[in-house]
């Protein structure tokens, strides 16, 4: 019985101690500031897969010509993507559809690219995606930035 009860108490504190680690973790990504919730699907095919599979959930923070893409269920300490400023290639915008609904946030708009050949989508709030947009235009002079 005492077992049981320090295997259950003990588990309890591992779960306690994880949820701990990843408020830590995404405060520690946004104190720096500039960070929005950005679902990511990196290598997707021409046309719209709108499926659901693929996206994964995470926060995306500005870092002078870069943006640092970070997954929100992982104790990483480093983003999992960083995309450059001068190597996004915006392609088109759409409202999510079918099982896609789901998957993401009900308020996101997915904003297709292009950064270095690989086709990837990326789904934020309205709001988030102005930003992105006026943060890509906003390239310092003599770069180039594609924004169609």
């Amino acid at each position: 019985m005492f077992l049981a009860l320090l295997l259950s108490g003990l588990v309890v504190a591992l779960v306690v101690i994880g949820l701990f680690v990843f408020g830590l973790r995404r405060r520690l990504i946004q104190r720096a500031g500039g960070t929005f919730d950005c679902s990511l699907r990196w290598d997707v095919p021409e046309e719209p897969d709108v499926s659901g599979k693929g996206w994964v959930y995470g926060v995306a923070r500005y870092s002078g010509d870069q943006v640092a893409w970070f997954r929100v269920f992982s104790y990483a300490p480093r983003p999992r993507r960083v995309l450059e400023r001068s190597a996004i290639e915006v392609l088109d915008r759409r409202m999510p559809e079918g099982e896609e609904e789901l998957a993401l946030l009900s308020d996101a708009v997915i904003q297709g690219c292009m950064h270095r050949g690989t086709r990837l989508e990326l789904a934020m709030s309205e709001d988030a995606l102005t930003g992105f947009l006026a943060w890509l235009e906003a390239a310092p002079p003599g770069q180039r930035v594609n924004v169609a």
